[in-house]
């Protein structure tokens, strides 16, 4: 009587293509991600100009007023 061949089981993890890809794209995201700290550790951040009272044109506190300004 014959043996019969091995059994490849392709159930594990590891034997499957979309893991392989899965982790390739979750690697290159991370030294993507790496590689955006390091380039952007080498620039100066350039000040921005400080309006004491507002922020992107809002004031910063509230009115004490009721009515609204002209």
């Amino acid at each position: 009587m014959p043996t019969p061949p091995p059994r490849t089981d392709r159930s594990q993890w590891y034997h499957q293509p979309i893991a392989w890809f899965g982790l390739v794209v979750f690697l290159l995201s991370v030294a993507g991600c790496v590689w955006i700290i390091v380039v952007s550790v080498k620039y100066d951040d350039a000040p921005v100009a400080h309006h004491a009272n507002t922020v992107l044109g809002v004031p910063v506190s509230a009115s004490s007023s009721r009515r609204p300004q002209p």
